[in-house]
């Protein structure tokens, strides 16, 4: 069975971070090996704010040997780091192990629209996205990356798409879904030579819970088997979109997407 490495923070409402990521690998059929990078935990008392609780680098440290030492993976997929140690941290690991990556560049919790860490923009754009085998952002984290302001548009997501990938990454997919100008749910994906679009009809569903994580897990699964980075893309919006639609209400609050949705 193909092994993936996910460095990555926990959510503890369950639905995004590491427990999408290995709901996804479950689902997908390949192992997956977690080290925790921060904990968040949403507060009931505060109209489900999200409070973040980085872990140290050693600790981080620590469970990086037990997968890559201990054991040994095909791929590793990064998610929320918490700092710019972290950030570095993931960078080393994938050139001292000569792992090809997948780069979800988490900068905000769902629903906000502020970067948790600003000087980690900086940091992701410098060291970690230019070693992406496909760098996975959404319209913000796109923007953060890109230097780019309100992207709204079919073309500006191919500038920066395009800006993203000339910091160094292989393959970028910037994810538009609904927000962008049309009656359909658009991604733009770049490889250096063409633009993709992938779209289809928007879902009316505000149960999206762990959604990004979950479509960057589908996306390595999918290259961890051999598909190529547009093959790989085009199985996980198949997979997401499945996932959203039998996505359900898990509190007042939010409500996960469900992977499940694809057996």
């Amino acid at each position: 069975m193909k092994k993936v490495f996910v460095l990555a923070g926990s959510d503890t409402s369950g639905g995004a971070g590491i427990q999408a990521d290995l709901k996804t690998y479950q689902e997908t059929g390949v192992y997956g090996m977690t080290a925790l990078t921060t904990i968040v935990a949403q507060n009931p008392e505060k109209g489900w704010a999200h409070d973040v609780y980085p872990i140290d680098v050693d600790t981080v440290q620590a469970q990086i040997r037990t997968i890559l030492d201990g054991v040994g993976v095909d791929i590793m997929k990064t998610g929320m780091l918490p700092t710019t140690e972290i950030i570095e941290l993931a960078a080393e690991t994938i050139d001292k192990y000569n792992l090809p990556a997948v780069v979800d560049p988490v900068l905000a919790c769902k629903g906000q629209d502020e970067p948790l860490y600003p000087e980690n923009a900086k940091a992701l754009r410098e060291l970690l996205v230019p070693k992406a085998l496909i760098t996975t952002p959404n319209l913000f984290e796109a923007g953060q990356l890109a230097e780019m302001d309100n992207i709204t548009t079919i073309e500006e997501m191919k500038e920066a798409s395009s800006r993203i990938h000339e910091l160094g990454a292989k393959n970028v997919i910037v994810k538009g879904g609904h927000e962008v100008e049309g009656d359909q749910a658009v991604d733009v994906f770049y490889d250096g030579e063409v633009y993709i679009l992938l779209e289809n009809e928007i879902i009316d569903t505000k149960y999206t819970h762990g959604a990004g994580c979950t479509f960057a897990s589908a996306i390595t699964s999918a290259l961890v088997k051999g598909q190529s980075p547009m093959k790989s893309v085009e199985f996980a919006k198949n997979f997401i979109t499945n996932a959203i639609q039998g996505s359900w209400r898990l509190n007042q609050y939010v409500g996960p997407v469900n992977q499940y949705e694809n057996r």
